[in-house]
């Protein structure tokens, strides 16, 4: 069955009305647009050229165990910025004015093992319009392994999610690529909200990319490689790509600060705007990290990127403030947490209070 369709109080919208001009006027008073620049393009090439001499280096001139380890450690956290930097801005529309270039960054993903055209769906479409409500964001529904909120059902395991959380974040990746992305294509859902039908070029492009990256990514390295060095290697990869990209999404949205709200049983109505809702279930972290900032894609600003998608994360930055000053304006809290281990903790006592309750 189909999910009752979920609509906001946008009838008037004063916080993000505000906050809009706000952010509009300072991309046109200092004359820059709101997609990426030589920031990001850079970042681009750095990134891209490290993943190829990487995977060149281990496959084709396969160092000794301990450094090829070291090196798919690496990598696996290569395909993660890439990931957070490349694709998603891509997939946003954000990297470019340039239409084609924001799809040939999105297609990125589609060379690490994933599907853009699915990722579109459950994410801008999905995640982005109903964060954090049950029955609707996909992003939420990891049962029954965790129990992240008190509206999904508990078993008796859930009291050691906030121990085995590591080992099966670290799985998410190899999932995401060879089982959730087919479950999407065959059954024509995300969650419980129905796929439109595939184009013809969706569904080659589907195919042939799947089969394109099994190829390069497990038949190369087995022929020149080894098999055992293939597999040890890409289950290397693929744990450190997982978990990373697991653990900078669930502390976007799966911590102590996060809300997950409830729709009006008698209208299936939020009753706030939807900018408002954005604010309540997000939360920032370690936002003064130079660091994180440059390897996330700005996502450690999810707040900001919550609330404006469109805009390259280049400038999260910048307009955080305007954030902030309009959260206070309309007495709204701005959740953050001061540094990457504070989000961890928060993530952990989360899981321990979601399992309890």
């Amino acid at each position: 069955m189909a999910a009752q369709r979920i609509t906001f109080n946008n009838k008037y919208s004063p916080f993000f009305d505000s906050l809009k001009a706000k952010v509009e006027n300072y991309f046109a008073t200092n004359k820059i647009e709101p997609t990426g620049n030589f920031t990001l393009y850079s970042k681009t090439i750095t990134l891209a050229l490290l993943a190829i001499t990487l995977y060149v280096t281990l496959v084709f001139f396969t160092p000794q165990a301990w450094l090829a380890a070291v090196l798919c450690v690496i990598l696996g956290f290569t395909m993660a910025a890439m990931g957070f930097n490349i694709m998603h801005d891509g997939a946003h529309g954000s990297y470019s004015k340039n239409k084609v270039v924001n799809e040939l960054m999105a297609i990125s993903l589609n060379f690490m093992g994933g599907s853009s055209y699915m990722w579109k769906i459950k994410h801008n479409l999905i995640h982005h319009s109903y964060t954090n409500i049950e029955g609707m964001d996909d992003d939420i529904d990891i049962k029954p392994f965790f129990r992240v909120n008190e509206q999904q059902p508990k078993y008796w395991f859930h009291k050691f999610q906030h121990v085995y959380w590591v080992i099966l974040y670290g799985t998410t990746y190899f999932f995401w690529v060879f089982w959730m992305d087919f479950q999407k294509y065959f059954s024509r859902k995300i969650g419980t909200i129905a796929v439109r039908k595939m184009e013809v070029k969706e569904h080659i492009g589907f195919w042939a990319t799947k089969l394109f990256y099994i190829f390069i990514a497990l038949v190369v390295p087995m022929m020149v490689a080894g098999v055992g060095a293939t597999l040890t290697g890409y289950a290397i990869i693929i744990f450190v790509c997982g978990l990373t990209i697991s653990v900078v999404f669930q502390l976007a949205h799966v911590v102590e600060s996060a809300a997950f709200p409830e729709p009006n049983p008698a209208n299936n109505k939020i009753e706030e705007e939807w900018a408002v809702h954005q604010i309540k279930t997000t939360v920032n972290f370690s936002t003064r990290s130079a660091f994180l900032r440059w390897f996330t894609g700005g996502l450690n600003f999810q707040v900001e990127h919550h609330l404006f998608p469109k805009i390259s994360h280049v400038h999260y930055p910048a307009i955080s403030q305007f954030v902030r000053e309009t959260c206070k304006e309309f007495g709204i809290t701005y959740n953050e947490y001061p540094t990457f281990m504070a989000a961890v903790r928060s993530h952990v006592h989360h899981l321990k209070a979601a399992a309890r309750a």
